[in-house]
């Protein structure tokens, strides 16, 4: 997950097609895995829940152990066609990305690990580490980026803030990497605990002297928290929604629900989430 200011609008990687699919996209269709069964062993096994389920840690050493299922997962998402993903439905295919984003993540971390302190070590001068073209995913090699810019977060296709939860950067900083892979049909439930996970840790999200002390992720995709999901227009609004989270007495939470506190954002933590 890029951490910066909002780039410039992109050319779409994928183009999501209106009309009906070949017959061998819907087969297609059918075979695929949507349950993401290897990708959640794979999670099960290696992702450390810490402080009651708000944080995660990931065992990068024993992902690089279990390296040829987790690149036999990659092969699975890589072989879906474009023309495949046009069929699934749209919580299939929002599973599908993030997944795909998060697994990619993974493997990236894996190809220095453990000679590096934080995804920032890998890329270059030139090139961020979101920005390697090293993904083989609907049809193309794509980068991270092209991932998360171009196809979860383009505008009328999901505009749903509650993907800033759900994608991993491999970072402290960044919301927990879940012990599971999204699925479609639990997907609204899995994404409401993600957003409640991630403002209830106050180390990232708090009400604290008179403010609002948020993570920084809040600056940087703001604009994505005002595109109306589930009514919420503003950044304060989904905070009001949230306030319960943010803080704990009763007079602090209707400050919060009345939105006119100041905001600010905190320093971003970019070391590794391993747990070593």
């Amino acid at each position: 997950m890029t951490r910066s200011a909002f780039a410039p609008r992109r050319r779409h990687i994928l183009l999501w097609a209106a009309s009906a699919c070949s017959l061998p996209a819907l087969a297609q269709t059918a075979a695929f895995d949507h349950s993401h069964a290897a990708w959640t062993a794979l999670l099960k096994k290696h992702v450390v829940l810490l402080d009651g389920g708000k944080a995660s840690q990931v065992r990068y050493a024993g992902m690089a152990a279990d390296r040829a299922p987790l690149k036999a997962y990659l092969a699975q998402l890589s072989a879906v066609t474009p023309a495949a993903v046009d069929a699934f439905s749209k919580p299939q295919q929002m599973a599908f990305l993030i997944n795909a984003y998060n697994a990619f993540t993974v493997e990236l971390i894996l190809t220095r690990y453990p000679k590096l302190d934080s995804i920032r070590d890998l890329g270059s001068l030139l090139t961020k580490p979101w920005s390697i073209k090293n993904v083989p995913l609907l049809g193309s090699t794509l980068t991270l980026d092209n991932i998360e810019h171009d196809n979860l977060r383009t505008k009328g296709r999901f505009d749903d803030p509650r993907i800033h939860f759900a994608v991993n950067c491999a970072s402290i900083g960044c919301p927990m990497l879940r012990e599971e892979a999204f699925v479609a049909e639990r997907l609204e439930m899995q994404l409401d605990e993600q957003t409640q996970r991630f403002l209830s840790d106050r180390s990232r999200n708090r009400y604290a002297d008179g403010k609002l002390e948020v993570s920084k992720i809040f600056d940087w995709y703001g604009g994505d928290f005002k595109l109306g999901h589930k009514g919420i227009t503003s950044l304060p609004a989904f905070f009001a929604r949230h306030a319960a989270l943010l803080a704990d007495a009763p007079a602090d939470r209707e400050r919060i629900k009345a939105q006119g506190l100041a905001i600010s954002f905190l320093d971003y933590d970019w070391k590794l989430n391993d747990a070593r």
